[in-house]
């Protein structure tokens, strides 16, 4: 047992030392645990879609008879608990081998420590190892001293404790995060044809929920990290995990070194299976932990290894052991999981699509125009010359269609193609392009009233957008999603490039976003920056101006390069807008290449709240 102040100082007041998490195979670096969370005065957000399972594996040489020390693991759940809220941990499991030799005296020692998580009413779950109880046995063995002190009458008084078997010996939790019902199973180090049928009980009870398995013997890995089937883990594929399609993830113990694998269950979906222990390493591995990261907006679980207990000390009084297992940064034990959580789930919680809306329920007041194009005769099929597109504002802003010199019938088609949030599920799929000009576009009618008016009050101006994934390869820089024909001179303008539209809503070179105009404030060009914008994805993109500034939204997050000098209104040459089609010095250059969905103008400001997409 090491001496000193230092871990003393650290059981008082642990978390003063986080672990900041980076990519794969980098170093991280170490940052502060922020001071609102000591104490474990925070409480994780299950609404956030960032969350993270905290995973301890075999601990068994810190409660080792008369051996070992109880300060790492005491360490590593203080840290849970001062970093509960800052890092959204919602689940904490232990994965057996609690201790070494299954004594009445070691266990009791291993659950008094727990008593910090009990205090707290921390969600977590432990499991039985071969080291804490008679291994020759399965979950029917009877009463054991593991069963005294972790027992299900432990977890009971937790909200996320879901049951057991008879035995005792097979737990399962349900916990919330990300917005939804996760459920993790803990079994024992070998259960019965009994406990494998509660399992399966338990899932089936729990159709819709995506599981993680957590058990001592699973799989085993070699120097490289590949894992492999144990003989029982074998047994478990076969009989639980193969055909129980919403198992995506089992975590065991046991073995070293560490290591993981992906195999194809009977779904042919993937399972991910990890391997984690450290009892090899120095000081029983140090209660090392491992967290496990899950972003559902990213489709990624990022997974980071340290010990909380060598953080803990002062970085001048670690020893050479000690900073080398600080915490491990090779690709085994800090990676990055992509999985896409939506499709990996749709076979068992499918996420039904979000339905059409009613054009009524897109009219805010203010509307001057709302198009849409769910009328087409069929994805795919040429829109007519002379197709008129109503304007169901009810203001008489139609559209209707105009095909560039040597351009055929298909440079404009409809589409079934939709953003998920789109109000109608359906779009126009423009073939356009700069070099020959080429391409058809729609725009409004002569008589519209939207030609003439000037915004003086504010002004929304929303659609949505997708790009092909060869859109930057050819030829379509700066196209336009919208503009308003005439030049700048037209409108009275002469500073800047009278030459330029007097609107555009356009994508540069490079598919960055540009709203450019002419305010009547102004006599020169007012531009709005977005950032370059990702092929082969629907975004929503949205202009407000209050009436003195404009900001620009993509997918209802503000974008940074909004200027801040006034740009009150738009000026007007009394001539059309065009949908898909980017003009210069009064002649249309190019047709929009990708497609657009539903397009939305108001004579005011709207929150983001308001937008076609909420």
């Amino acid at each position: 047992m090491q001496e000193g102040p230092s871990r003393r100082r650290f059981l008082q007041s642990a978390g003063l030392v986080g672990a900041g998490l980076v990519g794969a195979g980098t170093v991280g670096a170490l940052a502060p645990a922020s001071a609102s969370a000591h104490g474990g005065s925070g409480r994780p957000d299950p609404d956030l879609p960032r969350f993270t399972l905290a995973v301890i594996p075999d601990t068994q040489y810190l409660f080792d008879a008369d051996r070992g020390d109880p300060a790492p693991l005491a360490a590593s759940l203080r840290w849970i608990i001062d970093n509960q809220a800052e890092r959204n941990i919602v689940f904490t499991a232990h994965l057996g081998d609690i201790v070494e030799n299954a004594r009445a005296d070691e266990l009791a020692a291993a659950g008094k420590v727990f008593e910090a998580f009990d205090r707290q009413r921390m969600p977590y779950s432990v499991l039985a190892g071969n080291h804490d109880i008679n291994s020759s046995t399965t979950d029917q063995r009877g009463p054991s001293p593991y069963l005294d002190v972790f027992g299900p009458q432990r977890f009971r008084k937790l909200p996320t404790y879901g049951g057991s078997t008879k035995d005792g010996y097979n737990t399962y939790h349900l916990f919330t995060a990300a917005g939804r019902q996760w459920l993790l199973l803990a079994l024992d180090w070998r259960p019965s044809d009994a406990g494998l049928a509660w399992a399966k009980s338990v899932l089936a009870a729990h159709p819709r929920t995506p599981v993680i398995l957590t058990t001592h013997d699973m799989v085993y890995a070699d120097d490289s990290g590949t894992a492999t089937l144990s003989e029982h883990g074998q047994r478990l594929w076969a009989e639980l995990v193969a055909d129980s399609d919403q198992i995506f993830l089992t975590l065991n113990g046991h073995y070293w070194p560490p290591g993981r694998t992906v195999l194809r269950n009977g779904a042919g979906h993937d399972v991910h299976l990890h391997i984690t222990n450290y009892q090899d390493r120095y000081y029983g591995g140090s209660a090392m932990i491992r967290l496990y990261q899950f972003d559902l907006t990213r489709n990624t679980i990022d997974v980071e290894t340290f010990s909380p207990w060598i953080l803990g000390q002062r970085p001048e009084q670690r020893n050479a052991l000690e900073q080398r297992e600080l915490e491990l940064t090779d690709g085994t034990n800090r990676f990055s999981l992509g999985i896409d959580f939506a499709e990996r789930f749709a076979g068992f919680a499918p996420v039904p699509p979000r339905a059409p809306r009613n054009p009524a329920t897109m009219l805010v007041p203010g509307t001057l125009a709302y198009w849409r194009f769910d009328k087409g005769r069929g994805d795919g099929v040429a829109v007519p010359d002379g197709t008129r597109i109503e304007d169901l504002s009810g203001r008489g802003n139609h559209l209707t269609r105009v095909t560039l010199d040597g351009s055929g019938p298909d440079a404009l088609r409809w589409s079934g193609e939709h953003h998920p949030d789109q109000p109608a599920h359906a779009s126009l799929r423009f073939d356009g392009a700069k070099k020959p000009a080429r391409g058809a576009y729609l725009r409004t009618v002569d008589a519209a009233p939207l030609n003439a008016e000037t915004f003086r009050n504010g002004y929304t101006i929303e659609a949505f957008v997708k790009l092909p994934a060869d859109v930057r390869s050819s030829n379509h820089a700066w196209m336009s999603i919208l503009s308003r024909f005439g030049a700048g001179r037209d409108a009275g303008k002469t500073g800047g490039d009278p030459s330029e539209p007097i609107a555009t809503l356009s994508l540069s070179d490079g598919m960055a976003l540009q709203w450019a105009v002419f305010p009547l404030n102004q006599n020169d060009i007012s531009s709005n920056w977005g950032h370059e914008m990702p092929a082969d994805e629907w975004f929503h993109v949205a202009v407000v101006n209050d009436g003195k500034t404009t900001t620009l939204y993509v997918d209802g997050a503000e974008l940074l390069r909004n200027p801040s000098t006034p740009a009150v209104g738009l000026a007007t040459s009394n001539e059309p807008w065009l949908l898909g089609a980017y003009h210069y010095d009064r002649i249309v250059e190019q047709g929009f290449y990708g497609w657009i969905g539903d397009v939305r103008v108001v004579n005011r400001p709207l929150p983001v709240s308001r937008f076609m997409r909420a």
